[in-house]
């Protein structure tokens, strides 16, 4: 299968690309800014396998023009796509009261109408196959966190776009489903995670300790396998069992 990554130069995306690449996939992933990164990854993706191709392509997903011409330009080059995994994401924290129109927007158009962008420009090759996997990849933010109701809000509004899809295209052959991560070891997480949030977690979490980008990844490559063939519209959470946080 050829897997189309968003935001796959770092933490929980680049997890996704390589566990893909070990399991045999190609992989077409993006990136914004760390062309770096995405090079680490694609490198990292030749030393695993050399059997399988895997080509970074530079993507600002909340550009609905940029999105057209690059998922084009991944369907020339792999033939066509099976798997999107919508990862791509931004966090700017604030209070609500506080929070300008700049963050309200820049979040929102990153992860959620980036996310429905690289959907919808998918979509016909998936219609054409009659086949296709849909994944976003949302956060515990969903129900809500202090400081960051453009996240939130955002995060939220992925499980509302899987449901559409899942009940639009569900005889299609193409299924879309959400992955609800917990706390994960990410560079991200460590950078916004705040102490007081860290301690909650690690006291009162189940399992005792934060989640890793590669059980969010080997999730992923599990929804795109025939395993998970009659798992469509589920929201799915990677939490160690605490599925709430103040």
């Amino acid at each position: 299968m050829v897997f189309f990554v968003t935001g796959g130069s770092r933490g929980i995306g680049a997890a996704i690309v390589l566990q893909a690449v070990r399991e045999g996939h190609d992989v077409a992933l993006t990136y914004l800014r760390n062309a770096a990164g995405a090079e680490a990854v694609t490198a990292q993706a030749r030393a695993l396998r050399q059997d399988v191709r895997c080509r970074a392509y530079q993507l600002d997903v909340g550009d609905s023009a940029a999105v057209d011409a690059v998922v084009e330009q991944a369907l020339q080059d792999f033939e066509t796509v099976d798997v999107l995994v919508s990862n791509a994401g931004i966090n700017v924290a604030n209070l609500a009261v506080s929070m300008t129109d700049e963050e309200w927007e820049a979040v929102l158009r990153t992860n959620l109408t980036g996310a429905f962008y690289v959907s919808r420009q998918l979509l016909p090759a998936f219609l054409a196959n009659r086949f296709g996997r849909i994944i976003f990849i949302s956060s515990l933010a969903h129900a809500g966190i202090s400081g960051q109701a453009n996240y939130c809000a955002s995060k939220a509004g992925l499980l509302g776009l899987s449901g559409a899809l899942a009940k639009e295209y569900g005889r299609k052959g193409i299924t879309s489903n959400v992955i609800v991560p917990g706390f994960i070891e990410t560079d991200m997480t460590r950078e916004g995670m705040s102490d007081r949030h860290q301690e909650f977690w690690m006291k009162y979490c189940p399992q005792g300790r934060m989640g890793t980008a590669d059980e969010v990844a080997k999730a992923v490559t599990f929804l795109a396998s025939e395993a998970a063939t009659f798992i469509n519209g589920q929201a799915i959470s990677l939490t160690g069992g605490l599925d709430w946080t103040p």
